[in-house]
């Protein structure tokens, strides 16, 4: 079903993203990405899938760069946002069937592993919440946050229903025109934040506290707009990827203490108060609140939706943390892996009851109540 127009070789799918608009007719969309750069927007019927069909499909320009291949995207027709392995940000309109670059962004400061969070905070614009990591100086990595405002769709461009880009010069400078499906403004926060000059003794007391959560390597960030989970791997003589998924175990390190070894999450609470061209308006923060105890090893994938936080250990371990509420977390399901056998990719996703676990072919459903 999934093939591509321009590979004759080999190619892998590098990313699905569903549609969070409303479903229409029980139908609904859903965008693969392929290693070629391509990527489709197929139509389903969750009941009926032999009558899925390709809507739409994007083939890049030729000489795509391999740097380029999208391996996240958020999705809510007809706004569709991807995200590059060199970290561009590429916004596409899906209106009037037709699929339609708008803009690309880039960032220089910013690394993966990355959360997107992507909402409708009115019928006229679009809100993309972006978690990553940051280089703290010299070798050491925190986590930082970025809100981007994107404006509708083209129907609903116009002087009734969308608010200019607002002017930071005076009111008596004519506003900027807001282009379809572009970003009207963006906001940027981050967990290690040295201020500027000197400081006293309260900022300084406040920047050893940031200073020594910063964290060797990180095995994953989520955010659900609200909160956000920063999952450490402080080991620097492990095997891992750049995104610090762990590949293999080196023959020096003890299997089983190190699968059971504790794992500290770090917990963010992420602050983005009404915009506003005042001199006295409060700033964005990202501000820590406490460690989420109880995963034991290495962290394989983590999930984050409505105040619930969601851990998979690389040893098959859930842990499940109410944010709301506060307190310990609850381990859903214990460790389930041999130390023989050798730690496998693992992603974890979840629903009211459900969460979904997958390991290589397998697919695992543990139901839960916190």
């Amino acid at each position: 079903m999934c093939d591509s127009r321009t590979a004759a070789t080999r190619f892998q799918v590098n990313a699905l993203a569903i549609d969070q608009s409303p479903p229409s007719l029980g139908y609904l969309r859903l965008a693969a990405f392929l290693s070629t750069g391509e990527f489709t927007i197929f139509v389903i019927h969750p009941s009926q899938l032999s009558t899925s069909t390709r809507k739409l499909t994007y083939i890049p320009r030729r000489g795509h760069p391999i740097s380029s291949t999208i391996i996240q995207a958020v999705y809510h027709h007809p706004l569709l946002i991807t995200l590059s392995q060199n970290f561009s940000l590429s916004i596409y309109d899906l209106s009037r069937d037709t699929i339609r670059h708008t803009q690309t962004l880039t960032s220089f400061t910013s690394f993966p592993p990355t959360s997107l969070v992507l909402s409708t905070p009115s019928t006229r614009t679009y809100k993309l919440v972006l978690a990553y990591t940051i280089p703290v100086y010299p070798a050491h990595w925190s986590v930082g946050a970025t809100e981007l405002i994107i404006s509708g769709p083209i129907s609903s461009v116009d002087h009734h229903n969308v608010p200019p880009r607002p002017s930071l010069l005076s009111d008596d400078v004519p506003p900027i025109p807001v282009e379809p499906m572009c970003v009207i403004s963006t906001r940027t926060t981050r967990a290690l934040d040295i201020p500027p000059g000197w400081i006293d003794e309260d900022k300084l007391r406040s920047m050893r506290e940031q200073w020594g959560r910063k964290v060797a390597r990180v095995t994953g960030t989520q955010s659900d707009g609200k909160w956000v989970v920063l999952a450490p791997a402080e080991s620097n003589h492990l095997s891992a990827t750049a995104s610090g998924i762990f590949s293999s175990i080196p023959d020096s390190i003890d299997t089983r203490e190190f699968l059971h070894s504790s794992t500290t999450l770090q917990l963010y609470r992420l602050y983005f108060p009404s915009a506003s061209n005042s001199v006295a308006a409060s700033p964005p923060k990202l501000c820590f609140v406490r460690n989420l105890h109880g995963q034991t090893g290495p962290i394989s994938s983590l999930a984050l939706a409505d105040g619930r936080c969601v851990s998979l250990g690389l040893n098959g371990s859930l842990w499940v943390w109410d944010l709301e509420a506060g307190g310990a977390g609850t381990e859903v399901s214990q460790s389930a892996m041999s130390v023989d056998a050798p730690p496998a990719k693992r992603t974890v996703a979840f629903d009211e009851r459900r969460i979904v676990t997958t390991e290589g072919s397998r697919v695992l459903v543990t139901r839960f109540d916190i």
